[in-house]
């Protein structure tokens, strides 16, 4: 008896000190409740991860804009978006990835009784700039997107939205989160991972994100893109020190998405090459980026591969060493793209200006990047700048006379390793003139996408809301134009 009671005194303990034996199955490395910060802070890794990746199955905007070319697989630069789930990718990383935690952010603050409310309005702000990104991402990708109602697990079929009437909702939008960061609130901190809580970072990156979503629509609504260009344009990014980077560290599972794919430490695959599309023309300017965007051939030159064929992968330049690092940052905006925004700006009318002056204030900010990104001192850079723009073919007065062409060139070179957003501009400015793949065994009639198609999914599983926005925008096909690429 005195056995039992020995054995059972510890376990009436121990049960004493809960109220219930459910208690017991609270998996402490599965927390039920997140704080707003945690999902904000992921949301900005699934966004940076998404816009990132060289994934053929997430994102092969880096081939569409032919930054790289392949060794072997060529469904992806001959634009087979139906052999891999691509769409699906790209779709759920935005809308589950970034987009469902922000708004689970949303719903926390908005709950919560005892935050001050200024705290509340600029956190609630910095979850807007993010969100509004994200939101524009899909609009830009994909046309008509479920928006209005998507999200409600109460609507499994949510319908599709306008895509102009979203952008148009989304700039609203961006224009009320703006004031909220000249306020005393105290915004996320910590789990901001872009600016810890520097809430004049965030007035310029919501600024600099305004004066890009306002240039995508000048050819659509030329007086509304003026007036939002005016009102952002001053208050954008100065410096790259005012990049919104993501800062990815050196080891696994928060590391680069590119070395994920492509470091040797991590990847035996040999699926890309640099594309001769643009390793020619840097060769021919003697672009000091050269060494930084890639590395030269096993017989010591910068080669690039024919794009949408098969390349040797030893033959040819490769993605540069530092490109692959593990802690290289995820760039989601900069300032050099600000800076040729704001010449394309003056050239538009749309504010005062010079725009050499603003061209060269671009190009300089993407070779003090790349060039510092190799460890080159600043007195080599300004050298190597100076020397580049110099040359005929670059200078602004001489490069073209076509100013969307010679801004349209050096942006599309500034964003190298962005080839989401280049393939942006490259829809919009319509330059550099890219070619799809032709001859060979290459099939005829190939078409660069200038929209992705939707997801497989959304066939089978909210089948008459896609075909609605379908034929709202003329076919979900990957030659359907989108509302403002009119030319």
């Amino acid at each position: 008896m005195k056995r039992l009671i020995i054995f059972f005194l510890p376990i009436l303990l121990m049960t004493a000190c809960v109220d219930s034996l459910d208690d017991y199955n609270v998996d402490a490395k599965r927390p039920s409740a997140v704080p707003p910060v945690t999902l904000f802070s992921n949301a900005l890794k699934g966004l940076a991860d998404t816009l990132t990746s060289p994934n053929v199955n997430v994102n092969n905007y880096r081939l569409y804009v032919q930054q790289w070319a392949t060794t072997t697989y060529l469904d992806e630069p001959r634009y087979n978006v139906t052999a891999r789930t691509v769409p699906q990718a790209f779709w759920q990383g935005l809308y589950k990835g970034v987009i469902s935690d922000l708004n689970e952010a949303r719903r926390l603050l908005n709950e919560d009784e005892f935050i001050v409310p200024a705290n509340r309005d600029v956190q609630l702000a910095q979850i807007e700039v993010v969100e509004i990104m994200a939101w524009a991402a899909l609009v830009n990708t994909f046309g008509n997107i479920p928006y209005s109602e998507a999200l409600n697990p109460d609507n499994v079929l949510p319908k599709y939205d306008d895509a102009k009437t979203v952008y148009d909702a989304l700039l609203v939008r961006l224009d009320a989160a703006i004031p909220k960061f000249s306020t005393n609130g105290v915004p996320f901190e910590n789990g901001d991972l872009l600016y810890e809580g520097d809430l004049t970072q965030w007035a310029k990156f919501a600024n600099s994100l305004k004066l890009k979503m306002a240039m995508v629509i000048a050819d659509s609504d030329p007086a509304k893109a003026k007036l939002l260009v005016a009102e952002a344009a001053p208050k954008a990014f100065t410096s790259n020190n005012d990049n919104a980077a993501f800062p990815y560290i050196g080891t696994p599972p928060n590391y680069n998405v590119i070395a994920q794919n492509l470091n040797p430490l991590y990847s035996s695959r040999q699926d890309f090459v640099a594309s001769a599309t643009i390793v020619n023309p840097l060769k021919e300017l003697k672009d000091p980026r050269l060494p930084a965007f890639f590395t030269p051939n096993e017989a010591g030159e910068y080669v690039g591969g024919a794009y949408g064929f098969s390349n040797t992968y030893s033959a040819f330049s490769h993605v540069g060493d530092n490109v692959i690092e593990p802690d290289l940052e995820g760039l989601l905006l900069d300032y050099s793209e600000v800076e040729f925004l704001r010449a394309e700006a003056v050239e538009r009318g749309f504010i005062a200006g010079s725009a050499a002056e603003h061209y060269n204030k671009g190009v300089g900010a993407s070779i003090e990047y790349w060039l510092g990104n190799i460890g080159q001192p600043a007195a080599a850079i300004t050298a190597a700048t100076n020397a580049y723009l110099a040359q005929p073919k670059v200078a602004y007065a001489t490069a073209s006379t076509n100013w969307k062409e010679k801004i349209g060139f050096q942006k599309w070179l500034a964003l190298y390793n962005r080839g989401w957003e280049a393939w942006v501009e490259w829809r919009r400015l319509d330059f550099p003139k890219l070619l799809p793949p032709t001859g060979g065994n290459a099939p005829a009639g190939l078409a660069i996408p200038v929209r992705m198609i939707y997801p497989i999914n959304e066939q089978t599983l909210n089948g008459a809301n896609r075909e609605a926005a379908a034929s709202a925008i003329g076919g979900d096909v990957v030659t359907t134009k989108l509302w403002w690429d009119k030319f």
